[in-house]
């Protein structure tokens, strides 16, 4: 087994944005040269968040992000200070990790999946954090 890591950073233009982190997974699996085994995928944020979701049609990440500002407001009377509550639970509710399969040096996703950075709090300077973990 051989384990290795990668970071890359993702500048967020918008307050709630979901940007696909897709290919860059790949190119960083690829320069680690892994043909079978896992990539964990990890944001070390508290309002930034990972998921796979459809990445062929735009508009699922815009309902995903309608949806979750109407069940989670940005104003509502939250306690926290720094005015961003709503980030720190939409975070929850999308989780800051997702592991998946690597066939072949290709990321296993299906037809329509790809792997999403959810910025809750931006536009911010992001930073992903990927381990590696191949067959030898």
């Amino acid at each position: 087994m051989k384990v290795s890591t990668a970071r890359f950073g993702v500048s967020t233009a918008r307050r709630n944005q979901m940007l696909d982190i897709t290919g860059q997974v790949q190119q960083a699996i690829a320069r680690v040269g892994a043909r079978e085994g896992v990539v964990h995928v990890y944001v070390p944020h508290t309002t930034a968040g990972i998921t796979v979701n459809e990445n062929a049609d735009p508009d699922v990440a815009h309902d995903v992000l309608t949806k979750l500002a109407s069940l989670v407001p940005h104003k509502d009377d939250y306690k926290h200070a720094e005015g961003n509550a709503d980030a720190h639970i939409k975070t929850i509710l999308t989780g800051t990790s997702v592991t998946m399969h690597i066939t072949g040096g290709d990321l296993q996703l299906g037809e329509w999946q790809g792997i999403f950075l959810c910025e809750f709090d931006g536009p911010r300077q992001r930073e992903v954090w990927l381990k590696i973990i191949a067959d030898e």
